[in-house]
């Protein structure tokens, strides 16, 4: 424990670099960093400030590495790098950024050496010739940033040392050399520019969101310590997990100055976060549950909710809130996946119904047993399903008049009176059915749940205006007339994948809270929804105009499998949850790797042997082996994710299993279909069987004529799967198909494809 006084900050550019250390060195560092806190002018730590600076000191790490330290205030230091011995009087810049407030560190030999490094290479002399000739001068290479001033990036926050070198940048690499090492809203600012964005664009999208908040007083380095772009880790445990946890966890628990914003904001409503694969929304929900339970009162309750889709992903929240706040803030909050939750509302209201709950998979098999009993071939199981679900369901129709007026906007086919009077006939005949078998379905359970919410809701507001009418006092009877003292179930609900609820879930989940100043918080993407629930949240009482915010920002995805991913969605439009569109503009990464890869086999057999022989190859290679745990290997079905499991198996490779409730086990690739890997995240994503005909189903291509707009919708879903599937990665993607590729995938992956030899 620091009893000394001193205050040791670490720079989270010297976290990264930390992290790239000899294990050996980082162990001698941490040793450092206490005996620095204990007393930072003991002998063996040597430290001295470095001639001609007023500020930047070195201190001894071990007998080749030095510490260099930023003094802010007598007993506050900050470490900004460690380097070898002979590296500490490199040309080193520093200082307070004038638009976000925050200290930057840069050592400018490095940046350059890594520009160099990229240097395109030399033209090939030209052949020689009888007549000589005079050599044509090469004309120089015109500057990626060529058409803003110097005056025009300062204001957009790039760090004004780095300006003579970034006029020297003329090809994509150099740029990505530069970025590796410069601050963060530099190689930010520098990308989306590159990447064709305006000015104004970046101005707003990329600047202003982390601008400091009152005027920056370039000399006051203890005041810039504080702000939110000077990002660093102060305690032991926290450099610990990052020395520890490696480069791949380390953007989990990082929060950009953008993502505290929103973390840390009063919210008169309901408000959403969206944005694309790995910009941390699910970061932003932890974090905006953790602020959100320091605002209580002392108490055992759990007033806070946090809920998502599925149980595996619920499971997840829960062990990375643990992470994050310990059982202390677990312990004011309610973790459950929502069809669990409406499950215990109804249960709690119905308790002698032992139904069996069965998912959309099982209810379209009922739906084809019934039809195949009553000998009806007019009408598709699954469209049966859907009207039932999204319309029936989705609006609360009780009546067959009622279902003669709800509305079927975005349903396609246009059913008329007669029609719509055969549906009902056959809905109604398939709750029988499913009464009989003693089952229902989540879409049932969820509607069920969210009537019996709303009348408690209902019942609260009623004594509320009754008190209010009595003048403050409780009509007592009228509380124990509603089974006890009621109040809404929960203060505030976070919603993670917001995208994929059903409007029931919705409907229930806006009567569970008081409506008020930060009721309701969802983060989401349509982009990714693998399911068919597409909602207007306005009309279900979830209002969210005017509080909307979207992350552009990945901290996981390169930039090179964002761009094929981006490809993956096509020109295909997005709603934003509200009724309007949402897009992917601006998002962007500042990680860098290799190309996604292509693999084209003739049949499903020797693609799977494909499969084993690139793990073979990645597990020979020691540059590239890692755990297999950080593999993953996602089909389009159950019976093809089997069939591969037992190839790797005959080449000895192991492999778990992705269930509803997460992996089957501990060790050995993960494999799974691809709506088993929502909210995941692996170091190496292999995608197989990427054939037209499995991706997208067949079944969905026939639609095409006889239903058009449910084609497109089905297209859409089959689209997103993929890019999931594909944005699971950080270092690597490889496509594998058989046959025909996907109509999804787009040139550059067909031609980057390897064929066996």
């Amino acid at each position: 424990m620091n009893t000394s006084g001193v205050t040791l900050r670490l720079l989270d550019k010297a976290d990264k670099e930390i992290l790239k250390l000899p294990r050996t060195v980082k162990g001698a560092f941490f040793d450092f960093q206490h005996k620095f806190r204990s007393n930072p002018h003991t002998t063996g730590l040597k430290l001295q400030q470095l001639k001609g600076d007023s500020r930047l000191w070195s201190a001894r790490v071990n007998d080749e590495y030095r510490a260099l330290l930023l003094r802010l205030a007598d007993d506050d230091w900050l470490i900004v790098s460690v380097k070898h011995r002979k590296d500490v009087y490199s040309r080193l810049s520093y200082g307070v950024n004038q638009v976000t407030g925050g200290i930057e560190y840069v050592d400018l030999e490095v940046v350059e050496d890594s520009v160099l490094r990229r240097l395109p290479a030399p033209p090939a002399p030209a052949p020689a010739s009888a007549e000589p000739s005079t050599p044509a001068q090469p004309e120089p290479a015109r500057s990626l940033f060529a058409d803003w001033s110097d005056e025009q990036l300062s204001d957009l926050g790039v760090a004004e040392p780095l300006l003579p070198v970034i006029r020297t940048l003329a090809t994509e690499d150099q740029l990505l050399g530069l970025v590796e090492y410069a601050p963060q809203l530099t190689g930010e600012v520098l990308l989306a520019l590159f990447d064709g964005a305006s000015y104004d664009d970046v101005l707003d999208q990329v600047t202003r969101p982390v601008a400091a908040t009152e005027p920056v007083d370039p000399d006051d380095f203890e005041a810039a310590a504080q702000r939110p772009a000077t990002v660093v880790t102060t305690t032991d445990d926290a450099l610990k997990e990052a020395l520890e946890s490696g480069d791949f966890g380390r953007w989990k628990v990082f929060l950009h100055p953008t993502q505290a914003r929103l973390v840390e904001r009063r919210y008169n409503g309901p408000a959403r976060v969206g944005g694309g694969p790995g910009t941390g929304k699910t970061i932003v929900a932890l974090h905006r549950v953790r602020h959100l339970v320091r605002q209580l009162p002392p108490g055992r309750d759990k007033p806070v909710l946090l809920t998502t889709y599925n149980k595996n992903l619920a499971a997840d929240l829960r062990a990375r809130l643990l992470e994050l706040g310990g059982e202390e803030l677990l312990s004011r909050v309610e973790v459950s996946h929502v069809d669990q939750l409406a499950l215990r509302v109804v249960r709690e209201a119905e308790p002698g119904s032992g139904k069996q709950a069965i998912d959309d998979s099982q209810a379209v098999r009922e739906w084809r047993g019934l039809l195949d009993e009553l000998g009806e071939d007019a009408w598709d199981a699954e469209f049966l399903h859907d009207e039932w679900t999204q319309v029936i369901l989705g609006q609360a129709v009780g009546t067959r008049t009622d279902y003669f007026r709800a509305r079927r906007a975005g349903r396609g086919r246009n059913i008329g009176r007669a029609e719509r009077a055969e549906i009902w006939q056959l809905a109604e005949r398939f709750t029988q059915r499913l009464d009989r078998l003693g089952r229902q379905t989540w879409d049932q359970v969820a509607e069920r749940a969210a009537r019996l919410e709303i009348g408690r809701e209902q019942r609260i507001q009623n004594i509320a205006r009754q008190r209010e009418e009595a003048g403050g006092l409780d009509n007592i009877h009228l509380q124990d007339g509603s089974g006890g003292w009621l109040r809404h179930r929960y203060r505030h609900i976070v919603v993670d994948e917001a995208q994929d609820l059903r409007p029931a879930h919705w409907k229930m989940l806006r009567a569970m809270a008081p409506r008020g100043a930060d009721d309701l918080f969802l983060v989401g993407d349509t982009h990714q929804r693998i399911y068919k629930n597409q909602v207007t949240l306005g009309s279900l009482g979830v209002n969210i105009r005017g509080r909307s915010s979207k992350l552009s920002l990945s901290y996981r995805t390169t930039r090179q499998i964002l761009r094929s991913a981006l490809g993956v969605l096509g020109e295909t439009t997005y709603d934003d949850l509200d009724g309007s569109e949402e897009t992917l503009a601006g998002y962007r990464s500042v990680l860098s790797g290799g190309l996604p890869a292509g693999h084209a086999f003739p049949d499903w057999t020797s693609e799977r042997e494909g499969v084993a022989a690139l793990i073979e190859e990645w597990d020979a290679d020691s540059g590239m082996a890692i755990p297999h745990e950080q593999i993953a290997i996602c089909v389009p079905t159950n019976q093809m994710a089997a069939e591969m499991a037992y190839t790797l198996k005959l080449h000895g490779i192991d492999s778990v299993e992705i269930r509803s409730d997460g992996p089957n086990g501990s060790t050995g690739v993960h494999i799974g279909t691809m709506f088993r890997f929502k909210g995941l995240e692996y170091q190496r994503m292999v995608i197989a069987g990427v054939t037209d005909g499995l991706v997208p189903r067949e079944a969905v291509n026939s639609l095409r004529d006889r239903d058009p707009v449910r084609y497109r919708h089905e297209i859409q879903r089959a689209r997103s799967l993929l890019f999931v599937a594909a944005t699971r990665a950080r270092d690597s993607v490889d496509v594998f198909w058989h046959g025909k590729p996907s109509p999804f995938l787009d040139d550059s992956w067909v031609a980057s494809s390897v064929s066996p030899s």
